[in-house]
């Protein structure tokens, strides 16, 4: 009984250090989160209309122009898939999510291309480049640090790397996988072409209004300046959102891990209660037989 007493006991301080823990890292999550929150909500309106004034603009560029190159479409060979996770766990499926659909899109659309070797993974993130790794996959193992220290800088080079592909045709379609984030308890998993650039579907109406731009010196020069700052701001988005979302996934399930372990605590507690409640029972029926023994 002393030893069911103390494994109880030690079962509890277990779990109160645990669920100091979990309460110190939704803290900080929630912290980091407001300011993820900030940097993507200022971002994501301006890559946005970006983007859409992207797809507007690039359908009327001439081919053979810096525009065309990165937008021309090609018999898809050889596929390059961008993910984007955390490095770090303890954020529920939040990296899992984004594995597991770039692998549902390699088997539903991409299937002969892997069956073939040309499916290669470009991995933004430790925990999304130890996956695919350990699953055998094809990886670029030259980015994947990027989450480290996910300056704008360091993603320019990891999106000018995936441009320099495309354009040297060494992969036909580029896509990305990421979480988007929406609140602190909802992230969804995205999946968008990154390259060729996707032109705007525009009906005849819509046209005049829609490309109603004016270009200084010519169009070609400002596609050939913008394009590229375009597609760093595409990937870099994706990365703040990957951010925001990863600090509201981990401070939602520490604070779930915190119930639980509140839950648990209270468990052990009527647990330890009963045992010593059992315990003194036991003692009081043996001194109460000693001394009747005594008498007789």
């Amino acid at each position: 009984m002393p030893g069911q007493l103390k494994e109880v006991r030690n079962r509890i301080k277990s779990v109160q250090s645990t669920q100091q823990i979990t309460k110190a890292m939704k803290m900080v999550s929630a912290a980091k989160l407001r300011r993820a929150q900030d940097a993507i909500t200022q971002m994501r309106p301006y890559a946005v209309k970006l983007q859409e004034m992207l797809g507007n603009i690039i359908g009327s560029v001439e081919s053979g122009s810096a525009g065309s190159q990165l937008s021309q479409a090609r018999a898809v060979e050889k596929v390059l898939l961008i993910t984007v996770t955390s490095d770090r766990g303890l954020c529920g499926g939040f990296n899992a999510n984004v594995t597991k659909a770039a692998k549902s899109r390699i088997i539903e659309k991409y299937s002969a291309q892997h069956a073939k070797g040309n499916v290669s993974i470009l991995p933004i993130g430790k925990k999304t480049y130890e996956a695919f790794v350990k699953d055998g996959y094809k990886v670029i193992d030259t980015h994947w640090q990027v989450m480290a220290t996910p300056t704008f800088d360091a993603v320019k080079k990891a999106a000018t790397f995936a441009k320099d592909a495309f354009v040297n045709k060494e992969f036909d379609c580029i896509e990305i996988f990421y979480n988007q984030f929406r609140n602190a308890a909802v992230q969804d998993v995205q999946c968008e072409q990154f390259l060729p650039i996707a032109k705007t579907e525009q009906t005849a109406g819509a046209s005049a209004t829609s490309n109603d731009f004016i270009f200084e010196p010519n169009k070609e020069v400002i596609l050939a300046e913008l394009l590229p700052k375009i597609i760093n701001t595409q990937l870099y988005k994706a990365v703040l959102d990957s951010i925001a979302g990863e600090h509201g996934a981990r401070m939602t399930a520490m604070d779930k891990a915190t119930e639980n372990a509140e839950e648990m605590l209270k468990s052990l507690k009527i647990s330890y209660n009963r045992v010593r409640q059992a315990a003194i029972t036991t003692e009081l029926t043996e001194i109460v037989s000693g001394a009747a023994a005594l008498n007789g």
